[in-house]
């Protein structure tokens, strides 16, 4: 599949690019940008997923995170791809900021309108690395799944959905399936319900990293309810670390403050 170029900028000793595409699961075009480090040059490097929250885009992570120069030490590609379909043209798409554009939430839509073009689960986990193991220097065997807030919970449900596909997971802020996802369907809500498939998982061990930040006000407006999910991991002996930062809140000063260790954690596997 054809990839068209739409930036590229040297960063940290390696590149940080945006490509676009057509694809064939969303029906649209997609953007999805890519950094790869200086290793990536001479040597096939493995990838960290990043998927993003609600309203952003491919833009938010690469220009405001700070993870080139932890991906370039430790010789990781990182893929952060757009949220959602974009200019599909369907009644009600633009109307919400938390529903349609820029809110895809990650799951494959059963219900119309939404089901031609809304199917960002299989996107994410079968498209994009597809198209990303054909076009760069990538070891396909060593891949890992992270993100924030909408993107962090469905880090969780790629990696909970598909024992062994992901070397590691982690996520800064772990979100509850919002009520939004229902109206595009995707089967049972529980199909992407992070603590419920945590609830059956029984693939090989994932080591989970997940930081909260404490003043964040979707954990005090109780939208977020990260305890449920520590207690059915504790209680299935699935490794997770869960960090609650004071001071912190939902913003991406939080996942500036953070990205090393979360790089770091995935480059202990992937470069294993």
């Amino acid at each position: 599949m054809a990839l068209t170029q739409v930036s590229s900028n040297k960063c940290a000793g390696g590149f940080q690019k945006v490509f676009e595409h057509d694809s064939t699961e969303l029906k649209c075009k997609m953007k999805f940008a890519i950094y790869l480090p200086p290793k990536a040059e001479t040597d096939k490097c493995p990838v960290l997923y990043w998927l993003s929250g609600l309203t952003c885009t491919e833009q938010n992570f690469i220009t405001k995170a700070g993870s080139q120069l932890a991906a370039a030490e430790h010789g990781i590609i990182i893929v952060a791809p757009d949220t959602s379909p974009r200019g599909c043209n369907i009644e009600g798409e633009d109307e919400s900021w938390d529903f349609g554009t820029g809110a895809g939430f990650y799951v494959n839509a059963t219900q119309d309108p939404w089901k031609t073009n809304y199917r960002m689960y299989s996107y994410v986990t079968e498209e994009l690395p597809k198209l990303i193991n054909a076009n760069f220097s990538t070891d396909p065997d060593r891949m890992s799944i992270s993100g924030h807030s909408m993107g962090g919970h469905g880090a969780l449900i790629c990696a909970l959905k598909n024992p062994g596909k992901y070397k590691v997971t982690s996520c800064r802020v772990c979100v509850r399936p919002h009520l939004r996802p229902v109206r595009l369907g995707g089967g049972s809500p529980s199909a992407y319900d992070a603590t419920v498939l945590a609830a059956s998982y029984s693939g090989p061990q994932l080591d989970i990293l997940i930081d909260q930040g404490r003043d964040d006000q979707f954990l005090s407006a109780s939208q977020l309810l990260p305890d449920n999910l520590i207690a059915v991991c504790s209680e299935k002996k699935i490794p997770v670390v869960f960090r609650l930062q004071p001071g912190y809140d939902h913003s991406y000063f939080f996942i500036y403050s953070f990205i090393n260790d979360h790089i770091k954690h995935h480059a202990k596997y992937l470069n294993a």
